[in-house]
């Protein structure tokens, strides 16, 4: 397995240090006086774990994130394909809100599939702590862009019309999708920079470059013969910006429609991207950072680690 982690810049912790270092020597030339350590403002703490407001759930271990359901009991409520902008579809919640509202994700099929061919990872991720959207698109041979499209009317709908809009926080969204719902994905997240996560699941889009400002875990196949890793996946996670949270995982020995089974692979690393960059979850840098060791299911991985 190759495992590829570029070096990122130090950060906003780094940036406070060295505005305090250019700050005292400004001083110094100018001929202030700078404060000694026992006077000088402390800087301001990094944030922990304990401080984050979104966290949901128990500490995270490699068995709960491997585990077929997690935490949350879920429950789920079908949309019908009458609405507007989207074909329908099922979303599947946590029931208990003890711990407040939720991020929430849209997952989009690929080309002449229907939702049931993404249905498993409803209740897999809603058990996590999210709420889950597996939509129908508005016919099975809608393109990329237009299913792209029809994943931002169904986060809308989550949002503002559905029966669970009240568990939901609108500032924490996410989209993933499979095949041409996997390019959608892509071409949303584009066009939506205030998401928080997008993950192309085995993506197939014409388009091979993406301006992206939300953070992206791309997974391919490496045996996929309807959108080749080489053609697609690789190209969409190395032609994303050099700046941007993202990391490129290769299912080792799959093909293209490895998304639609129950695969714990790209579970776990789903719920660990979604829990990090859509809940702000430190915890569940472990899994991502610097990246998995020797692992048989895994022939690729690469990665901007650290995130910010």
């Amino acid at each position: 397995m190759r495992i590829d982690t570029t070096p990122r810049p130090g950060g906003a912790r780094w940036a406070r240090v060295a505005g305090t270092l250019l700050a005292a020597t400004a001083l110094a030339f100018g001929g202030g006086t700078v404060a000694t350590s026992a006077h000088a403002a402390p800087l301001p703490a990094e944030p922990t774990a304990q401080d984050n407001p979104y966290e949901r759930g128990p500490d995270p271990t490699e068995d709960s994130i491997e585990a077929v359901r997690g935490h949350f009991d879920v429950d789920e409520d079908n949309v019908s394909s009458l609405v507007s902008g989207f074909g329908g579809g099922t979303i599947y919640y946590p029931t208990d809100t003890s711990e407040g509202t939720f991020g929430a994700v849209a997952v989009s099929p690929g080309y002449t599939a229907s939702e049931s061919s993404m249905s498993w990872l409803g209740p897999r991720l809603a058990s996590q702590g999210f709420v889950v959207f597996t939509i129908d698109t508005n016919t099975r041979y809608d393109q990329p862009n237009s299913r792209g499209r029809q994943l931002e009317n169904a986060l809308e709908y989550l949002v503002d019309d559905s029966s669970v809009s009240d568990r939901i926080d609108p500032d924490r969204l996410a989209l993933m999708g499979h095949s041409m719902g996997g390019g959608g994905t892509l071409a949303a997240a584009e066009d939506d920079p205030s998401l928080q996560a997008a993950i192309p699941l085995t993506g197939w889009h014409t388009q091979k470059t993406f301006d992206l400002e939300v953070p992206t875990l791309v997974v391919g196949a490496e045996n996929d013969s309807v959108a080749r890793v080489a053609t697609h996946s690789i190209p969409f996670y190395e032609n994303a910006p050099r700046d941007l949270d993202k990391a490129y995982l290769e299912l080792d020995g799959a093909s293209h429609f490895a998304p639609n089974f129950s695969n714990t692979t790209i579970a776990k690393y789903s719920i660990s991207w979604l829990k990090r960059f859509v809940d702000d979850d430190l915890r569940y840098d472990q899994f991502l950072c610097p990246g998995p060791g020797f692992d048989l299911d895994i022939s690729d991985y690469r990665s901007t680690c650290p995130y910010n």
